[in-house]
């Protein structure tokens, strides 16, 4: 039975760490230490669970699979190139660190082996950010998860690799789950949208390692695969939903269980935090090879600065090492510690991370490939600009174009929106509203009103602060959720739309003008 008292502090040291503003994992990390000092031990259940939280994240990993986005050279040119750097930079940094303090060993293989699991940035960290801001849509969203995968594939393969597994012949049959595809989607939308949906992903991925294991194919690897058959449906957008929670309490007893094997000696200590205060030089690093790849470099920095630390995948990596014993595993105890100092480091970057753009992009500018110098979007005779074509700025665009008709203009940085407006033979550019260098391309002066239909509240106000300092005079309207965030932009002369308060006096309106026939005999 998994002793409540873990549970109890695993949910006190994961509140302590998200009242700082730090992803609740490093919390799990320090309650691992604590139960350690407490003399608590990991169990054979604490391992199954963290079994089950490792194959459910692969799983996940295989369901968002898109390879006409992995593809992009900015992507995996990005990814490749800095992976090598890194192995490069930190392998003989660890060599010469073990051989300047005494009582350490660490052969070239081990070293070269810490090195790639360090090479990794967080999942975990990244995506909490990018949703924590309304950024998940963007495309600095896109090419940070899109590292991140191809990272996560690497990590896996060395996984299914290290083992030595050679698969048996029977593995061949497992090509069979291909035209199966079609007869698993039916299943899932047998199954509904409830707890039997859910059950039923959960069923695909710890059977499908069963599965796998069961032909000699290392089953870390099957649970990659058997998600990617899957991905690229609405089903597995949902199922990747669902199952996203249980993913992340399965993993919480991952973390505890790193913890609780113990502190590190105190030579390995001191390598961690170097390391750890290290971290956010990587993101120096990526944001010169994106923007080498044809990167923008507002998209560049916001997705560099997302990746500016290492990853729980790494710590995942070396764990599994460890087990087979390929490393020591006081190694997993130290990575922990880097890792926590790097999310420490990474999470104060990322809090000012658009001013300090807005503060230097004309040096930032700098760094722009000769081929993105010479697009510029088209903004010819624009009256009126809708920022963000979601749902609501579509909607606002349709209702504004009646009255100007070509001179307005939608604006966001999402491709499948973009797509969809082309759909609907609406005119919208793909361009970051935050970029002080797209109101470059703006006549101000002709200019009579924006609409501010951002996702993040924050990027709203920049938006209209941005304006207000480059000499904008005319209206500016945004949406807003809370009345302090109303407060907020009038500052500027923003004037605001409260979905929530505004909402039910369009539901009534829609209803008084809405009203159907009576059905004959009623």
């Amino acid at each position: 039975m998994l002793d409540p008292i873990i549970i109890l502090c695993a949910l006190f040291c994961g509140m302590l760490a998200r009242s700082f503003g730090l992803p609740a994992l490093i919390g799990y990390l320090a309650a691992g230490f604590v139960l350690h000092e407490m003399g608590t031990t990991s169990g054979p259940l604490l391992e199954e669970i963290a079994d089950i939280g490792i194959t459910l994240l692969l799983f996940s990993i295989g369901l968002k699979l898109q390879p006409r986005n992995l593809l992009q050279t900015k992507v995996w040119g990005s990814t490749c190139v800095h992976m090598m750097i890194m192995l490069g930079t930190i392998t003989p940094l660890l060599m010469v660190a073990t051989h300047l303090l005494p009582g350490l060993t660490l052969p070239l293989n081990q070293a070269l082996l810490i090195a790639f699991a360090l090479s990794f940035s967080s999942t975990v960290f990244a995506i909490q950010v990018m949703q924590e801001r309304g950024e998940m849509s963007s495309r600095h969203a896109s090419l940070a998860i899109g590292i991140l995968l191809i990272q996560d594939i690497a990590a896996i393969l060395f996984i299914a690799i290290s083992t030595g597994k050679i698969p048996e012949w029977s593995a061949l049959g497992l090509l069979l789950l291909i035209p199966l595809r079609p007869v698993i989607f039916r299943l899932l939308s047998l199954a509904g949208h409830s707890e039997l949906f859910t059950l039923f992903g959960l069923a695909l991925a710890i059977g499908g390692v069963e599965l796998f294991e069961a032909v000699g194919v290392k089953g870390d690897l099957g649970a990659l695969i058997l998600g990617a058959l899957l991905a690229g449906s609405q089903k597995s957008k949902e199922l990747s939903k669902n199952l996203l929670h249980f993913k992340d309490l399965f993993l919480v007893a991952f973390f505890v269980a790193i913890g609780l094997s113990g502190w590190p000696e105190p030579e390995l200590i001191v390598i961690a935090v170097v390391i750890g205060v290290l971290a956010p030089l990587k993101s120096p690093l990526y944001f010169w090879l994106m923007t080498r790849f044809h990167t923008p470099p507002r998209t560049a920095l916001l997705s560099a600065v997302a990746l500016s630390n290492f990853s729980e995948f790494g710590l995942i990596v070396i764990a599994i090492a460890s087990k087979q014993g390929l490393l020591d595993s006081q190694w997993s105890a130290a990575l922990s510690l880097t890792i926590a100092i790097s999310f420490l480091l990474s999470s104060a970057m990322n809090m000012r991370i658009h001013e300090f753009y807005y503060s230097r992009y004309h040096k930032l500018r700098g760094f722009q490939s000769a081929r993105l110098q010479r697009s510029r979007p088209d903004t010819s005779g624009v009256r009126v600009i809708v920022l963000g074509m979601g749902n609501i700025g579509a909607g606002a665009y349709d209702s504004l174009q009646a009255k100007y008709g070509n001179s307005v203009l939608g604006v966001d940085d999402s491709d499948q929106k973009l797509d969809n407006c082309r759909r609907h033979s609406r005119r919208a550019v793909a361009a970051d509203a935050s970029d002080p260098a797209f109101w470059t391309c703006v006549d101000l002066a002709e200019l009579e009103q924006v609409l501010l239909a951002l996702t993040n509240h924050e990027e709203n106000k920049l938006v209209g602060k941005m304006l207000r300092e480059q000499g904008y005079g005319g209206k500016i309207t945004a949406i807003v959720r809370f009345d302090e965030e109303a407060k907020e932009l009038e500052k500027y002369a923003i004037s605001s739309f409260n979905l929530f308060a505004e909402a039910g006096s369009g539901f009534a309106t829609h209803a008084d003008s809405h009203q159907p026939e009576p059905a004959l005999g009623s």
